[in-house]
């Protein structure tokens, strides 16, 4: 199987992160920050902002890299460069592809589940966030 390269975004609105519910597979149902497959010929800070944009109508830019993580199961094979963003424009709202968008607490977040993996790298993003 050959791995499939994609792109997430680690968006913060003040202490508050922006996380969506997959409505697709795999993990449909789980929440994670927003993000997707990279298209061909397109540079991954385009695909960033492509895929927010998709998914939650919010139009971002794209800061560093926070870290490469990599995700398979059954089927599937994933390289996921996981980046800080932030809100430029747009307006929030759920895509046809997730379930629900929002920016939510740290204790709204716990009562969520969570895709796997994602506290360590939402650990990382958010200490990275004051310097940007």
């Amino acid at each position: 199987m050959t791995p499939v390269i994609a792109v997430g975004a680690f968006v913060f609105d003040g202490d508050r992160v922006l996380l969506i519910q997959r409505g697709t597979p795999p993990g449909e149902g789980l929440w994670t920050v927003p993000g997707g497959k990279l298209e061909r010929g397109e540079r991954l800070a385009e695909a960033v902002a492509r895929e927010v944009r998709e998914e939650t109508g919010l139009v971002v830019e794209v800061g560093p890299l926070v870290e490469v993580v990599e995700r398979s199961g059954e089927g599937y094979q994933f390289v996921i460069l996981d980046y800080l963003a932030r809100v430029v424009g747009g307006a929030l709202v759920a895509a046809s592809d997730v379930r629900a968008a929002r920016f939510v607490t740290d204790a709204e977040r716990a009562a969520l589940p969570l895709t796997e993996g994602l506290l360590p790298v939402l650990a990382r993003a958010r200490a990275m966030h004051p310097a940007w």
